[in-house]
């Protein structure tokens, strides 16, 4: 099949939710504005999502999967789904379902013009600690980044596959993929979107990967920034 686009999905313990997770994609790729396939890649999850994803993928032809032998985290997580990606466009989202699969139409809009397009969590469900240390977070962020992004960690992304393949993921990075978009000379937008509370599972992030995890990653964005290297290459033998 001709896809155009590859919706990543990492999982890390998520039984509870991945028949939803199903349900919700296979009703997304009948009205996707681009043809797309899914790639969950679980996270060296304990409990019974790796079986769930095989039967998944059993019986869903535009679905597919990598598995980790271990919990690696989310970074490493979607780094390896923009390394196994195959299509012009790369799109992501939690298996918590807090956000709708059926905006990523709303960020395809924009892709032509951007090579990154984020989602702002509109009136977010989460409680008043969850909201307000990612507000302080997202602040600490910007500050250093200077990338003018409101919600980085809002879990509904769709990226230009050569700008996504070319990010140099380390832990923690998954924040930054709007900055190392900007790194690359690249254009971002944000664009808002729907938000909705867990109702399955637990949540994978404490208040230290919220608020104080983001802060030390800030230095390594820093370090990582300095020694950047981008290039263009503006003539090939045989041209």
């Amino acid at each position: 099949m001709n896809y155009q686009f590859t919706i990543i999905v990492p999982v890390f313990n998520e039984e509870d939710n991945l028949i939803r997770v199903e349900q919700a994609l296979v009703d997304y790729i009948k009205i996707a504005s681009k043809k797309a396939k899914i790639l969950f890649v679980n996270d060296g999850s304990i409990d019974k999502s790796l079986e769930l994803i095989e039967n998944i993928c059993k019986r869903q032809p535009d679905f597919t999967f990598i598995s980790f032998d271990k919990n690696r985290g989310l970074s490493t997580a979607i780094k390896a789904g923009f390394d196994y990606v195959d299509t012009e466009l790369v799109g992501y989202i939690d298996s918590d379902l807090q956000t709708a699969p059926e905006d990523f139409n709303l960020l395809l809009e924009y892709i032509g013009e951007y090579d990154l397009v984020t989602g702002v969590r509109a009136n977010r469900k989460d409680g008043f600690v969850k909201n307000m240390s990612s507000t302080i977070a997202n602040s600490i962020r910007r500050a250093f980044t200077h990338d003018g992004m409101d919600d980085t960690g809002c879990p509904l992304k769709v990226i230009k596959t050569d700008y996504a393949k070319r990010i140099p993921m380390f832990n923690g990075l998954h924040r930054f993929l709007p900055a190392m978009i900007l790194l690359q000379k690249g254009k971002i937008i944000q664009i808002r979107v729907q938000h909705f509370p867990r109702i399955a599972g637990t949540a994978k992030f404490g208040l230290w990967n919220r608020l104080l995890g983001p802060l030390v990653d800030c230095f390594a964005y820093l370090w990582m920034k300095k020694k950047y290297i981008n290039y263009s290459v503006t003539k090939k033998d045989n041209e």
